[in-house]
């Protein structure tokens, strides 16, 4: 693969599995314990322009929309990495979620283009150093709403026991997230995280502000 415009331009299934299983492949593993609390949702110069900016535009006072999930890319060995932070405005920790192989081997990111491999689905190595994030698109959930995606969140962690880079890799995890949330996506997983993450903002006009359905029954 000698350059991104040229990849667009179509691919062999050989190329698209290769390129699919390097998607995802991140520099290493660690815990979300141990990386969660070095995150600060509304500081640095990424989150804290998104929280500014909707302030400015939407006109809504934070306290009515206290909860956000900000879908992330970032850069990794091969390329790239899509994961999601998630929690209150207010607070300084983070939750990370995000799909990628088990352990620090690269062997689970060579098998996983061939066969499902098991996943891990906290944070990643890199998963909340800005010098690596190369795109962001967060969006703001009443306490309600925001309750019921965390557990969303949940629940599809404890659901994806394995990674594949074809059919269930980092793009179609948080695509999930995305779908459940009302968002529109993109018309494929396998896009560079950081193309997946620019369309996801792109298709949905930037809007900040996510109001989920009704729950049946309610």
């Amino acid at each position: 693969m000698t350059s991104r415009k040229g990849s667009r331009r179509g691919f062999s299934l050989t190329g698209i599995c290769v390129l699919a299983a390097s998607i995802c492949a991140g520099t290493g593993i660690a815990s979300a314990q141990q990386l969660a609390a070095r995150g600060e949702p509304e500081r640095g110069s990424q989150a804290a322009t998104t929280s500014e900016t909707f302030d400015r535009q939407a006109h809504k006072p934070r306290q009515q929309y206290p909860y956000y999930v900000d879908f992330r890319a970032r850069t990794a060995a091969s390329y790239g990495h899509a994961f999601v932070w998630y929690g209150r405005r207010t607070d300084r920790m983070v939750e990370v979620a995000g799909l990628h192989p088990r352990g620090e081997s690269t062997v689970p990111y060579v098998l996983g283009h061939v066969l499902p491999v098991p996943s891990e689905t906290g944070a990643s190595y890199g998963d909340l150093d800005a010098q690596y994030l190369t795109s962001s698109y967060r969006v703001y959930l009443s306490e309600a709403d925001g309750k019921r995606v965390f557990a969303y969140i949940k629940k599809l962690q404890n659901s994806s026991p394995v990674w594949n880079a074809v059919t269930y890799n980092c793009t179609a995890f948080i695509g999930d997230i995305a779908k459940y949330m009302g968002l529109k996506t993109p018309y494929t997983h396998l896009l560079y995280p950081e193309e997946w993450v620019d369309n996801l903002r792109k298709i949905n006009g930037n809007r900040k502000v996510v109001q989920l359905a009704p729950e049946r029954g309610s």
